[in-house]
């Protein structure tokens, strides 16, 4: 199971009966006709159990009667698609949900009843989601959330619900429709809390600290990668340039304190500066260690001049 689908199953588990949320599935998901009898309304999902949930809305609120249909998509996904089909009280409920337009269509903006009251933005939002949501799994890196919508404005109003719950929401075109976004992981933490999805929120969360702590983890194992090469190739210099010494005028033309440091970095080649410090009959400071190794390092270049 995809987690945007266990996210709208957990909405759909909440039970929820909100106008705003049935608003919004019809306003991104409906389409009108017209029958002998008058306007019909066409729903269609891919989701039985969204389609069931319309269904029941519809039913709640307006004691509607209306079908659920399917049939096959044709193309190579061949997803099942869902029609709640009503052909009765369809002028009354748009009236009522502010979806009709003046052309007896569907309206594009959100009613600002919607926009000016918390309980049916976050209703709004949880049927916007269940409509045309996605969240990309947290598992596989790029935080997104994503609604659809047709027109610019319905995106636009989308990102004003999210926006005034604090959400950095964002709006981008694309060859379908125009897309309302959310990319940092904070907000679309924040909105899974929004349109009460808690457990999909908690496991969203504990994945994104499971995330951020191997990437700490990575990062510190990189590091000290990177420092262990650095000591390996340092400690290799110093090395030829004793072995050098050795063979031009011996180790014993050296300081005894430059001898010392030198015999221990022969025979420890793996020592870190702090371990060649230690190891000194009277242990020095780090710095004054390279400080020797430097002295050692130099009289071997001189030896090239």
């Amino acid at each position: 199971m995809s987690f945007t689908v266990q996210v709208k199953e957990e909405l759909l588990s909440l039970k929820r009966f909100e106008k705003s949320e049935l608003a919004a599935i019809i306003k991104m998901s409906g389409s009108l006709g017209i029958s002998m009898g008058g306007l019909t309304l066409s729903v269609t999902t891919e989701n039985a159990k969204i389609a069931r949930h319309i269904y029941e809305l519809l039913h709640h609120f307006y004691e509607a009667k209306s079908d659920i249909r399917h049939h096959q998509k044709t193309n190579l996904k061949k997803n099942r698609v869902y029609t709640v089909f009503l052909d009765e009280k369809v002028e009354e409920i748009l009236d009522d949900l502010h979806l009709a337009d003046a052309f007896f269509g569907i309206e594009t903006g959100i009613d600002a009843s919607v926009l000016e009251d918390e309980v049916a933005s976050r209703a709004y939002l949880r049927g916007a989601f269940l409509s045309s949501g996605s969240i990309k799994d947290p598992e596989k890196g790029k935080y997104q959330l994503e609604i659809h919508s047709v027109y610019t404005d319905h995106a636009e109003g989308i990102a004003l619900l999210m926006q005034g719950f604090l959400l950095d929401a964002k709006t981008i075109e694309r060859k379908k429709g125009v897309v309302t976004y959310l990319q940092r992981a904070e907000d679309i933490i924040d909105f899974l809390i929004v349109v009460e999805a808690m457990q999909a929120m908690q496991e969203f969360e504990s994945i994104k600290v499971m995330r951020e702590t191997r990437n700490d983890l990575n990062r510190a194992n990189n590091a000290e990668m990177a420092n262990i090469q650095r000591t390996v190739t340092a400690s290799m210099k110093t090395i030829n340039n004793i072995s050098k010494i050795v063979d031009t005028v011996g180790l014993g033309s050296l300081p005894s304190d430059l001898q010392e440091v030198a015999y221990i970095r022969m025979n420890h080649p793996d020592y870190s500066i702090q371990q060649i410090a230690d190891s000194l009959q009277k242990p020095i400071s780090k710095s004054g260690v390279n400080h020797r190794l430097r002295k050692i390092n130099k009289i071997a270049d001189d030896l090239d001049k």
